[in-house]
């Protein structure tokens, strides 16, 4: 209920994980402004708009835009919701299964880290 009351999901962290909330708001038909550093280049795609966090200006002018451009803000809010759909836990379970399977056919047990 929380996103679909945005008009905007904004969302300017330097340090960030995964990004959850980020997918979260594109799954439910917000469009995204966010930071261009950490995982949102990845998560979010062409699916938003990508805004240094160091530049307030740039972040404020962001937000603006896709207020302000109808046409922007449908098309962000259209890609954001396929891209969303890409990030569901069967998928990660899937990748995961995958992985384990690799490993051990291969016999390898070292760690990546």
């Amino acid at each position: 209920m929380l996103y679909r009351a945005a008009d905007v999901f904004v969302t300017t962290s330097r340090l960030e994980g995964f990004g959850l909330p980020t997918a979260e708001a594109m799954a439910s038909g917000i469009p995204i402004v966010c930071s261009d550093t950490t995982a949102f280049p990845e998560v979010v795609g062409d699916a938003g708009l990508l805004v240094s966090p160091d530049d307030p200006e740039a972040v404020a002018a962001a937000v603006l835009r896709m207020r302000d451009d109808p046409a922007l803000r449908e098309s962000f809010i259209e890609k954001g919701v396929q891209r969303a759909a890409l990030y569901t836990w069967e998928n990660a379970a899937a990748k995961l299964a995958d992985l384990y399977a690799e490993i051990a056919s291969t016999g390898d047990t070292r760690s990546s880290r």
